[in-house]
């Protein structure tokens, strides 16, 4: 069974441009997908879109003509609401028509305002309650252990997510099991639904704090493919213990109108949709 990727693949230019232009269609499908609904979470879909890129087309062991195989990784979107990008992802892998895009969150649509495992082909967890996601890949990392399976699981967080005690008490039990084959990305944009986590809700120092739960800890620019990539890699070399990358963003990255707003300490665009007029202009932005 072949992967939809293949990881030897050296991290030249040529793949970092087509990782790019596909982080670009993620965004700008994740932009028109909201609009057309006036509905869901434009921020925090932009701010991922280079990990999804990343992850689904290089990284991932996965194969669109047959979502069930099972010996393909999983991907658990923890930070579910930012489900647009994920199903923008899937659907330029081949998971199903793009058209179904844009039904997103109408009724009867496949493609609901977070996850669903049950009604979307490529979801391996449904999220949408933050803080569960880790606690999942912690259960699915164990099972590949277990029935001796080579297949490694990732989990993407938000940061904001990272306020919930249940995140810490699965990375106190992933690093008590030394579970190696299980990588936790936090998509780090300081940005959560009421403000910046800094005032919120403190996560400094974020990297010492997985260090001290026994992780190993890499520290990536969440925009630089090839970072990501060479962060993915490195984290599959880590053994006894899980990996958590923590991939500095930006809220809304690629459109001017969410990055100044986010910029300026407002929260608005983390679940309000951009009307037509800005969703040209930031269209334009994100033009190739």
């Amino acid at each position: 069974m072949a992967p939809i990727n293949d990881k030897a693949t050296p991290h030249n230019e040529t793949l970092v441009k087509k990782l790019e232009k596909m982080a670009l269609l993620i965004r700008r499908n994740s932009l028109i997908m909201t609009t057309k609904v006036s509905s869901g979470h434009p921020g925090g879909s932009l701010s991922c879109a280079d990990i999804l890129a990343a992850i689904y087309f290089h990284h991932l062991r996965h194969d669109p003509k047959n979502p069930s195989w099972t010996d393909r990784d999983r991907f658990i979107m923890s930070k579910g609401h930012a489900s647009p990008a994920l199903y923008s992802a899937l659907a330029e892998a081949g998971y199903f028509l793009k058209e179904e895009l844009w039904k997103f969150r109408k009724i009867g649509s496949m493609l609901q305002g977070h996850p669903d495992m049950k009604k979307t082909p490529g979801v391996d967890a449904s999220t949408g309650t933050l803080g569960q996601g880790l606690s999942v890949g912690v259960g699915m990392s164990l099972a590949f252990r277990l029935n001796g399976k080579s297949s490694r699981v990732y989990v993407l967080l938000g940061d904001g997510e990272l306020n919930e005690g249940q995140i810490w008490e699965a990375a106190m039990s992933a690093s008590h099991y030394h579970i190696d084959n299980l990588t936790a990305i936090v998509d780090y944009n300081r940005q959560q639904l009421s403000g910046r986590t800094d005032i919120v809700m403190s996560l400094e120092p974020l990297a010492e704090k997985w260090r001290s739960f026994g992780w190993n800890v890499i520290d990536t620019d969440g925009h630089q493919i090839k970072q990501i990539l060479d962060s993915l890699d490195e984290a599959e070399k880590a053994k006894g213990k899980p990996t958590v990358i923590i991939a500095r963003t930006n809220k809304g990255k690629g459109a001017s109108i969410l990055e100044k707003s986010f910029a300026a300490g407002e929260c608005k665009y983390h679940g309000t949709p951009l009307n037509e007029t800005d969703l040209n202009k930031c269209l334009e932005e994100l033009h190739e």
